[in-house]
Formats: C-alpha cells, sequence, structure tokens
C-alpha cells in the first residue's frame, strides 16, 4: 500500500482562498465612502435643526377650545332653524319666497360645510335631526324649484326634526 504524502508547511506565503474584489478605480471607492458618510451627517444635522426650530404648535398642536365651538354649533344651529321655519311657513304667493328660499339653501349648504367634517358632533342628536331636516328642505326646492310649497307631511316631518334638534341643543347634545 502506498503511503499518503504529507502535506508540510512551506516558507512560501499562503494564497487566501478567496480573493476579495478590488473597485475598478479606487477614486470612486473612495467618492462613495464619502458620499454616504456626507449624506449621514447631512441627514442627522437636518432632522436635528429641524426639531430645535421647529414652532412649538408644528410639534404640540393646541387643544381645540370646545367651549367655544359649542356656543357657536349652538348659535349657528339656532340661526339655521329659525331660518328654515320662517321659509318653509311662507305662503305660496309671496313674492320673497325665492330669495328666502336662496338665502335659506346658502346658510344650510354652509352649516352642513362647516359642521360635517367635525367628528365631536356627528354623535349629537342635534347634528343628526338638524342634518336630515336640512336634507329633506334641500332636497324638495332642488326638486320641485324654490316657489313649490312643500307637502302637509313633510313641511311637519321637518319641524318635528327641527324641534326635537332645538330640544337636543337646549340639553347639550
Amino acid at each position: 500500500m502506498a503511503s499518503p504524502t504529507l502535506i508540510t508547511p512551506s516558507t512560501s506565503k499562503s494564497q487566501p482562498l478567496i480573493v476579495p474584489l478590488k473597485p475598478k478605480s479606487s477614486i470612486t471607492a473612495a467618492a462613495t465612502t464619502t458620499t454616504t458618510h456626507h449624506y449621514s451627517r447631512r441627514r442627522e444635522f437636518l432632522s436635528l435643526t429641524a426639531s430645535v426650530l421647529a414652532p412649538s404648535w408644528v410639534l404640540f398642536p393646541p387643544a381645540p377650545a370646545l367651549a367655544s365651538s359649542d356656543e357657536e354649533y349652538v348659535k349657528d344651529t339656532t340661526e339655521v332653524i329659525g331660518k328654515v321655519r320662517t321659509t318653509i311657513t311662507m305662503d305660496k304667493n309671496d313674492p320673497n319666497v325665492a330669495a328666502a328660499v336662496a338665502e335659506l339653501r346658502e346658510s344650510s349648504n354652509s352649516w352642513v360645510a362647516k359642521y360635517r367634517k367635525e367628528k365631536s358632533l356627528l354623535g349629537r342628536a342635534s347634528f343628526r335631526d338638524m342634518y336630515s331636516a336640512l336634507n329633506a328642505v334641500s332636497g324638495h326646492y332642488i326638486s320641485f324649484g324654490p316657489t313649490a310649497p312643500i307637502p302637509a307631511k313633510r313641511k311637519a316631518r321637518i319641524l318635528e326634526e327641527m324641534a326635537t334638534a332645538e330640544k337636543a341643543l337646549l340639553r347639550g347634545r
């Protein structure tokens, strides 16, 4: 049997098994490391500057003043209720009906646009009833014109919804 050959260390330099890849150009390798370092430093600087220089209202937004908005909501809602009542009880032969309906539609549209986005008001009974009444009134005048009288059943339902909205407003709901 043949004896295995022993591998003995030699005095020559040993070559690594995995040869590291060298960049094609030493300039691109240096530029890559400095730009990466430059961007990370710049990012840190900008975030620090933004946090220091940011106005306090950005970092800590003010809490909404609930009392004033509630008072404003109650005032606006009672004004719209008054306009709806006067407009739908007008005689159809009155020459001011068209102007009153136009004013009512403008005020009801502004009321809806203002308070529909308030999440704190969406669950209130006064908002729900008022929104329903305004929807019925606007729908009638859009469909039949500003001089068409509101039918008795619809008028009774609208007046009832506004009465319950008024009661809810008085209770703070």
